[in-house]
C-alpha cells in the first residue's frame, strides 16, 4: 500500500459526507488524476464508492484486506496484505532488513505460523495474523514490554467483541471460563547495545474460525459467542498498541491477568521455578513466591498448576 492510498483511506473514513476530488487532491498533495486512480483501485478491492456532483462517498467497505484495514485505522501504519504467507513475522523481518518501518503485515492465512520456542501455530482461514514493524527508541532490554502491550491490546479487542478474555504470562490470551487459547504473541527484535534497531510484534488470533479448524485446546471469538469482525479486531489491536504508554502497560496487564495469584511451574533456561505468581515487573518479568523466597523470572514456559478461583 502506498502512502497516498493510506492517507486517502483515512481522509474518506474521516469525512462526514461526500468529498470532492479537488479537495482530496489538495489535502493529499497529489493530482486529481491520482485521486481518481486510487478511488478506482479501492473499487476494484471491493469498496462501494459513490461519486456525484458533491464528490466521493464510501457506502460500504470489504470485510477484510489491506485497504479495508487501512480504512478507518486510527494509527499511522502502512498495511501490506497477502491472501497467504508462510509467516507474517518472516515477511516483516524482510521489510525491516530493507529499512522499512511503521508497517503492518497481514495475511489471510499462514502456512508456516509459529509461536514461542518455534512451536507450530495453527493459522487457518478466519484468523487475524499480523505483524507490526516498528523502530521504538528503547534499549533492547525493554523489548518484553511490547509483548505485554500486545497482550493487553488483544485482550481489549476480544472484550470489545463480546468475549471475556484474560492473559496468561507471558504471551497467551485465553478464554476466561475454560482457559482455551484465543491468541498468541511472538515478539522478535534486532538491536545494538543501547537501542532497538527494529522490533516485530506478531499476533495470531482466532477470530472467525470454526471449532473444527482449531486444536482442542483453542477456541475463537466466533465460537465463544463474540462478534467475529476481523477487520475491526485487527484495527483495535494496532490502535491500542500504538496509543498505550509504557507506564500504562503493567497496570493494564495486571487488570487482565489470570496468572497472578496462581500456582505456577515455569521452565526457565536456568531450571524450574515453582510457586505462586504474585506480580509482574518492568519490562515483563514474572515474580514468583517460592519456598525459598521470591524469584524474578524474565523468560520461560509457564504452566498453571491449579484452576483460577481455587
Amino acid at each position: 500500500m502506498t502512502d497516498t492510498r493510506r492517507r486517502l483511506c483515512r481522509a474518506l473514513a474521516d469525512a462526514d459526507g461526500p468529498v470532492s476530488g479537488p479537495a482530496l487532491a489538495e489535502e493529499l498533495g497529489v493530482s486529481r488524476a491520482a485521486i481518481w486512480k486510487h478511488v478506482e483501485a479501492l473499487r476494484e478491492a471491493g469498496f462501494d464508492i459513490e461519486s456525484g456532483t458533491d464528490g466521493y462517498a464510501v457506502r460500504s467497505v470489504p470485510d477484510y484486506g489491506g485497504d479495508a484495514i487501512a480504512f478507518g485505522l486510527d494509527a499511522p501504519y502502512a498495511v501490506e496484505y497477502h491472501d497467504r504467507l508462510a509467516s507474517t513475522n518472516d515477511r516483516a523481518r524482510e521489510l525491516a532488513m530493507e529499512g522499512a518501518s511503521d508497517v503492518l503485515v497481514v495475511a489471510g492465512e499462514q502456512t508456516g505460523g509459529r509461536g514461542r520456542l518455534d512451536r507450530e501455530w495453527s493459522s487457518p482461514l478466519g484468523g487475524v495474523y499480523a505483524s507490526l514493524l516498528r523502530r521504538p527508541e528503547r534499549p533492547p532490554a525493554h523489548a518484553p514490554i511490547f509483548t505485554l502491550a500486545a497482550a493487553v491490546a488483544v485482550t481489549r479487542a476480544c472484550r470489545e467483541a463480546g468475549v471475556d478474555a484474560v492473559i496468561k504470562w507471558p504471551n497467551d490470551v485465553l478464554l476466561a471460563d475454560d482457559e482455551r487459547k484465543l491468541a498468541g504473541i511472538l515478539t522478535e527484535m534486532e538491536g545494538e547495545a543501547d537501542r532497538i534497531s527494529w522490533l516485530l510484534v506478531g499476533i495470531g488470533a482466532n477470530v472467525d474460525v470454526a471449532a473444527a479448524d482449531l486444536p482442542e485446546t483453542a477456541t475463537s471469538v466466533r465460537e465463544a459467542g463474540g462478534t467475529a469482525d476481523r477487520r475491526r479486531f485487527c484495527q483495535r489491536v494496532v490502535e491500542v498498541i500504538h496509543d498505550i504508554d509504557a507506564e500504562e502497560v503493567l497496570p493494564a496487564w495486571r487488570d487482565h491477568a489470570v496468572t497472578l495469584g496462581r500456582d505456577v511451574r515455569v521452565e526457565t533456561p536456568g531450571g524450574v521455578v515453582e510457586g505462586e505468581a504474585v506480580d509482574i515487573e518492568f519490562p515483563g518479568a514474572l515474580v514468583v513466591r517460592t519456598e525459598e523466597g521470591e524469584r524474578t523470572v524474565h523468560a520461560g514456559d509457564c504452566e498453571h498448576l491449579r484452576p483460577a478461583g481455587d
